[in-house]
């Protein structure tokens, strides 16, 4: 009996996908989680996959212990959630969620920024500019996973320098979710270029010391790009969206 054309397209997507690494005998809880968070990344994990003990130990070849306890971390994280009846899946951000999300770091961002423009030492602005040395050297990569790092990495530095301690308690919840959003956008779209640009935008914003163009700048830099990756994901939540907000 022939295999149906939907199946048949499944099989060849899945292909496709990247594979798990297995991993070193050396802190392989650690080899784990990161590799576990690289398949996040580049799509060998998409959100809503269901993850096992057995399949996972046996892609990385590691004991269903040390997969165990790296799970239980990134379920800590946030990177993993437990479903009752279903198990262990891959975060997912809906529409819904995304926009939380993206309002959530506007006003955290912004808390972060106003820090770093009042200071008048120029101390923070120049840990921030360091950051965004390190971003320009990775923006390019040809891997996804160090883009992605250097990106988190730019908007970890800019929390950092606010020397806030309740931001840098509150960051591993928004890197976690900031991880599925960036895996999603990543799926729909591969575009190192505008990554670079936006983000020298905010660079330069944060430079220029005004506030005005810095909430203006860091605003159209999340809320946008939130409002682009559910048009790209779901161009029907969006002109449902349209149809409820008239011009």
């Amino acid at each position: 009996m022939a295999q149906p054309v939907n199946e048949e397209l499944r099989d060849e997507e899945d292909a496709l996908r990247p594979a798990l690494a297995p991993v070193a005998s050396i802190s392989r809880r650690e080899a784990v989680l990161a590799q576990i968070r690289r398949g996040i990344v580049v799509g060998a994990l998409r959100p809503g996959d269901k993850l096992t003990e057995l399949s996972l130990a046996a892609d990385l070849q590691v004991s269903r212990a040390t997969v165990r306890e790296a799970l239980g971390q990134l379920a800590q994280e946030g990177l993993v959630v437990a479903e009752p009846y279903r198990g262990l899946r891959v975060a997912d951000l809906d529409a819904a969620a995304l926009r939380d999300l993206a309002r959530t770091r506007v006003a955290l961002d912004l808390l972060a920024a106003r820090a770093v423009l009042d200071d008048t030492t120029g101390r923070r602005l120049g840990a921030v500019r360091l950051a965004w040395a390190a971003f320009e050297s990775s923006a390019f990569d040809d891997d996804p996973v160090v883009r992605h790092e250097g990106h988190l990495a730019f908007h970890r530095a800019i929390w950092s320098a606010a020397d806030n301690v309740v931001l840098d308690q509150l960051w591993p919840v928004i890197q976690a979710h900031m991880t599925i959003a960036l895996a999603q956008d990543q799926a729909v779209r591969h575009d190192p270029e505008r990554s670079h640009r936006l983000h020298r935008d905010l660079m330069d914003a944060l430079g220029s010391g005004l506030e005005v163009r810095v909430e203006t700048t860091f605003r159209e830099h999340t809320i946008a790009s939130v409002d682009e990756l559910i048009a790209l994901r779901d161009p029907t939540d969006q002109h449902e969206k349209n149809v409820r907000t008239p011009a």
